[in-house]
């Protein structure tokens, strides 16, 4: 799998498996729940501040999104 693509799996599954609901993650990373949306169907990617607070607030590696470990 490329790298592209494992990065929007895992973003997508992290988003999925959260337990939030896409408004609640959008509120609290401060974007809209559309780009929310936009994350799982892997159409596009966060800025980088933005998966930050991703990783923050979905308590995430952002090494593992990015595909640099496997845990």
């Amino acid at each position: 799998m490329a790298r592209l693509d494992l990065i929007k799996e895992r973003l997508r599954v992290a988003i999925r498996q959260s337990g939030l609901s896409q408004t609640d993650i959008a509120k609290k990373v401060s974007v809209s729940q559309s780009c929310i949306a936009h994350y799982v169907k892997g159409d596009i990617l966060p800025t980088l501040e933005t998966f930050a607070e991703l990783c923050d607030t979905l308590d995430i590696d952002p090494s593992y999104i990015l595909g640099l470990s496997n845990a």
